[in-house]
């Protein structure tokens, strides 16, 4: 006889381990608040969540907007900044144990995410045993370089959100930048839908869900939450 109660498997967050913006020397990281409003959604839906980053441990953080009442009670939460301080290195991850996998944005994704043979290795068997893949402002950095088993890009031919080169621009970083997000998605096959620069904007492809910019953030993990909970 089998229990009627079902144990939801975890997301499993990611988080850049960079720190510096380039040669700029200014510094950068993962951005609070596209962990912490897509996290609130989750939490709220009882949905478990596992912290990892690029190099493990305690990665830099950016956007600490404490005015934001959800980035405030996260980061005065000691339970949440115990996980932060210690996630778990991404190379060590088990795939299998995760229904989803969510990258978090924030500069910092667009010098370590694409590089990563563990960004790409967990987000293919998350994606090919039926889990979701998310992602958000930069986050979507994570998926320039995925390839499925088959050789094909995880974004080819998929309707696709990200950090528009507008916004890119609006914030003088496209020289600094490594390269090019929403540009980089397209020549990989996606169709990129830009919304106007900071407005909401959220795509859902099927299991691939992405987000443009930090403004989107909450409706990603609204579309997460809805995948994992059908």
């Amino acid at each position: 006889m089998t229990s009627a109660i079902q144990v939801q498997k975890p997301v499993l967050f990611v988080l850049t381990s960079h720190g510096v913006k380039g040669n700029s020397g200014e510094p950068t990281g993962f951005y609070l608040g596209e962990v912490t409003h897509p996290l609130a959604v989750l939490d709220a839906a009882g949905i478990p969540v596992d912290f990892a980053s690029i190099g493990g441990g305690e990665p830099p953080v950016d956007g600490l907007d404490l005015e934001d009442a959800t980035n405030a009670r996260y980061w005065n939460d000691e339970s949440f900044r115990l996980a932060i301080r210690h996630t778990l290195r991404l190379a060590d991850v088990d795939p299998k144990h995760y229904a989803a996998v969510f990258f978090a944005g924030g500069h910092g994704a667009m010098w370590d995410f694409s590089e990563s043979p563990a960004v790409n290795h967990v987000t293919r068997e998350i994606y090919e045993a039926g889990g979701v893949v998310a992602a958000v402002c930069h986050g979507p950095a994570a998926l320039v370089n995925v390839t499925l088993n088959n050789g094909a890009h995880l974004v080819a031919g998929k309707d696709v959100a990200a950090f528009t080169d507008d916004e890119e621009r609006a914030v003088k970083l496209d020289k600094t930048i490594p390269f090019l997000l929403a540009s980089t998605l397209v020549a990989r096959g996606a169709h990129h839908h830009p919304a106007a620069d900071w407005t909401p904007k959220v795509v859902v492809d099927g299991r691939l869900i992405t987000g443009q910019n930090p403004q989107s953030a909450t409706g990603v993990g609204e579309a997460l939450r809805v995948l994992l909970t059908a």
